[in-house]
């Protein structure tokens, strides 16, 4: 029977590119290692913070084993790599399972297909996912982001109904709405789904109603940050935890008011000395210097208490 992920903190990675929008591998295994060193469970690579959709197949193929190389050769052997995978094609998508598998991934995040949004009722969206887990050689789980399928959002009855499959484990709530988490982590095994917060805004009451953890663009950031909420959370300091949860909802927003992906590369290059802020268009660079000096100090803050630990 296939496996979900173990609960825990996955980052949605961001891909550095150098000035010409080639890959930089240097930066990426820096910033794969400095996730692993703050004790990520798991690195996705691909899903919308990895512009999956910006890379031709093999530089999907490149990043995964890149990723899954970098751990491997610095002792996280242990550092699960899921592959976002989702195509606007049942075939295509298949395709895309085959190659994270041979690169090195051991789960995959599929979005819903979303060019022909009118005509993706329940039972197609049902149907796509069923026929990619069917073919998948590894498993798979739904990715729920209506940002980006044109409003197209599973609610709690679609997902739990393609959690029967016995090879779709899991699913990442970007929406991070916590009804639809309460209603699937009391609805299905644990141990066969595993349902994750897609926000960092939303993490701490996600882990207390007993979802398996989140994957979540802010981790990007503050690994460490997030692994410290998780652990007061588990030892029972809930006010540590909550005065943490306040750092990473406020600039979790911040993050997302000042350019999402683009501001991420930014900062992280400015906090940490690695990498760019070079994104492949349609996407603009985003830049670090345009904040307010409330959200300038939200902001330091948390990188701050990052670096602290």
């Amino acid at each position: 029977m296939s496996r979900p992920p173990p609960p825990g903190i996955y980052v949605p990675a961001v891909l550095f590119f150098q000035e010409n929008e080639e890959l930089d591998e240097d930066a990426v295994k820096s910033h794969v290692l400095r996730l692993a060193q703050g004790s990520v469970t798991g690195i996705l690579v691909q899903g919308s913070n990895g512009e999956a959709q910006h890379l031709s197949h093999d530089e999907r193929k490149r990043a995964i084993r890149l990723t899954r190389e970098t751990l491997d050769a610095n002792g996280f052997q242990h550092v699960l790599v899921i592959a976002g995978t989702g195509a606007q094609s049942t075939r295509e998508t298949k395709q895309l399972n085959v190659d994270a598998k041979e690169a090195g991934a051991t789960h995959a995040l599929v979005l819903t297909p979303s060019t022909w949004r009118p005509m993706m009722t329940k039972d197609l969206i049902l149907r796509f996912h069923r026929e990619v887990a069917d073919a998948s050689p590894i498993p798979t789980m739904v990715y729920n982001f209506a940002t980006v399928t044109a409003g197209l959002d599973l609610d709690s009855d679609t997902i739990a109904e393609l959690g029967a499959h016995p090879n779709i484990v899991g699913t990442k709530l970007s929406c991070g709405h916590l009804g639809k988490l309460t209603r699937l982590v009391t609805s299905l095994p644990s141990d066969s789904f595993a349902t994750f917060i897609g926000r960092s805004d939303s993490f701490l009451p996600a882990i207390a109603m007993c979802g398996a953890g989140g994957i979540m663009a802010l981790v990007n950031v503050a690994p460490r940050a997030h692994r410290a909420l998780w652990d007061a959370w588990h030892a029972g300091r809930a006010k540590e935890a909550r005065s943490i949860q306040r750092m990473l909802a406020h600039c979790d927003s911040i993050s997302s008011r000042y350019g999402g992906i683009g501001f991420l590369k930014s900062l992280i290059s400015r906090e940490f000395g690695y990498g760019g802020s070079t994104v492949r268009g349609p996407l603009a660079v985003a830049s670090v210097d345009k904040l307010s000096s409330v959200d300038a100090a939200l902001l330091k803050e948390l990188v701050d208490f990052e670096k602290s630990l």
